[in-house]
């Protein structure tokens, strides 16, 4: 175990200041560059006269979790915007803008409205030459937006209790019809527009594809997305259609020559298991369809005919499900997935679809294969990475649990088996593998510290449990029924910060 001055010494370190000889790494998977806090305009900028709060220093951290979102996109339609506005705006008119605009949406919500700015804030005239159009178009777009109802004051509060990066620039902060929602709706039109760019060409980049999907890939464009990320498909955009049709006729070749085997005595056993399990898997309302549940049985059997080494394992089948739901809901281009009536949709879909999934599971579980073979020892090791790395990040969580006899085995094997796909809604699934597919062996690497950051999630709640059966039901019962994109992106952001931490430290899992 590392002693406490080792431990200060790598905190220190990691926490410093970053040299500016250090060339900054754009994309979500390395944070963006942010140039009001990274260059040369955040020390130009005229500060502000005295104000209640003091100005925390930067650190290097911060300088992460404030660039993990994609509010502002370096490299993008902004720069040009950021350095116009740092050069020109005075920061006193900012400031002054800004309250005024606080002020007006707590008037409109029958609120106290926040407290005035100091008089001198306000009273400063602008600077010569001041471009007041982005100070106006910030003010108008407010007004603009209609006004939120209870639900928004709710959301408003949420978002008070964030880090002001987190609150104001993730994914999904804001619910539809609050103020900021017009702002939300250009930024993902934008991204969207950025996706659609990248995605025309006729050789797509498949690391500045990586980079742009961390923060969350749009709907309209998710399913090519994650064809291309897993590998199913190539890079070059004249190859796709003949690799498609490839592919598909590949995997029902494989149907007409295994498929009839399933009550053979070798195997009956196997498509006997998957059978019992597709009607436990979610959303219920999809998956007991007769027309979905035949395609499951079909590629998770077939899988398994040709994965000898590990055959059928249970918690297989629930990875076929958010790749069925993407792939079904970019032709039906719908969110609504438990809606759906599959006798709706053409057989030749439902065909291309069915193949489509097989070969994107198979790319997945390549990659963990060795989470699903005899005594599945990579699970095995995964939790105990796990168990050695929550002593490392919490050892109060960690001594509790221990204190309360409550094993890692026994709520953490369903997170490496069924990749948190119990624990969280089927739409937060489908953002958590918008990143897991951008990451470096995101399925199996970074997923063991979304599990980390997962479980530090819930510590206040752990650490009152003084019961082991409580405890073990709060783990294997976790309230995220509620949970969105937002929840999402701050789990992410804070299993970046684990690895970012810990990944390069190469005693971090000893004790």
């Amino acid at each position: 175990m590392a002693s406490d001055g080792a431990r200060k010494q790598f905190w220190k370190r990691s926490h410093a200041k970053v040299p500016g000889s250090i060339q900054h790494v754009y994309g979500a998977q390395h944070p963006p560059f942010d140039p009001l806090v990274h260059g040369t305009l955040l020390k130009s900028m005229p500060k502000v006269p005295t104000t209640p709060m003091k100005a925390k220093r930067v650190s290097t951290f911060q300088e992460f979790e404030s660039n993990t979102s994609d509010a502002w996109d370096a490299g993008e339609d902004d720069d040009e915007l950021l350095a116009m506005a740092a050069e020109s705006l005075n920061t006193e008119v900012v400031m002054e803008t800004a309250h005024r605009v606080l002020r007006d949406h707590s008037q409109r919500q029958g609120q106290h409205p926040p407290p005035e700015a100091p008089a001198h804030e306000a009273e400063l005239p602008a600077a010569p030459g001041s471009d007041l159009r982005l100070v106006k178009s910030v003010s108008e777009s407010h007004a603009a937006c209609p006004a939120e109802g209870a639900g928004g004051a709710a959301s408003l509060q949420r978002s008070q209790s964030l880090p002001h990066s987190a609150s104001a620039t993730l994914p999904g902060a804001a619910d539809p019809g609050t103020a900021s929602s017009c702002a939300l709706s250009e930024r993902e039109a934008s991204r969207l527009d950025r996706f659609q760019q990248l995605l025309a060409g006729p050789h797509t980049d498949l690391e500045e594809l990586r980079k742009l999907s961390w923060s969350g890939i749009p709907k309209q464009v998710r399913p090519i997305t994650w064809k291309l990320l897993s590998g199913y498909l190539p890079a070059n955009a004249d190859r796709r259609p003949a690799t498609l049709q490839r592919k598909q006729q590949e995997y029902f070749a494989f149907i007409e020559h295994y498929y009839d085997s399933r009550n053979d005595e070798a195997h009956q056993d196997t498509y006997r298991q998957i059978h019992i399990d597709i009607p436990r898997m979610s959303p219920e309302a999809l998956i007991l369809q007769p027309k979905v549940t035949e395609i499951f049985e079909r590629i998770l059997f077939i899988w398994a005919i040709r994965h000898p080494a590990s055959g059928y394992v249970q918690g297989i089948n629930d990875l076929v499900t958010p790749f069925f739901v993407v792939f079904i809901c970019g032709y039906l281009d719908t969110e609504d997935v438990e809606s759906v009536d599959m006798c709706s949709v053409p057989t030749e879909v439902l065909r291309n679809i069915e193949a489509d999934t097989y070969w994107c599971v198979s790319k997945l579980l390549d990659g963990i294969q060795d989470n699903y073979t005899f005594a599945q020892p990579g699970i095995q090791m995964k939790v105990k990475m796990l168990e050695e790395l929550v002593s490392r990040i919490d050892e109060q969580v960690h001594q509790h649990l221990d204190q309360h006899e409550v094993r890692y085995l026994q709520f953490a094997f369903r997170w490496m088996n069924n990749l948190l796909m119990r624990e969280v809604p089927l739409r937060c699934t489908i953002r958590l593998w918008d990143t897991y597919q951008s990451e470096p062996e995101g399925f199996s690497h970074f997923h063991l510290y979304v599990c980390a950051a997962f479980l530090m999630r819930w510590r206040k709640e752990i650490l009152e449990e003084r019961d082991f059966q409580e405890l073990l039901l709060f783990l294997q019962n976790l309230p995220t029924a509620h949970w969105d994109d937002q929840d999402v992106s701050l789990l992410l952001a804070e299993a970046y910060r684990l690895k970012f931490a810990f990944a390069d430290a190469p005693n971090h899992y000893k004790k």
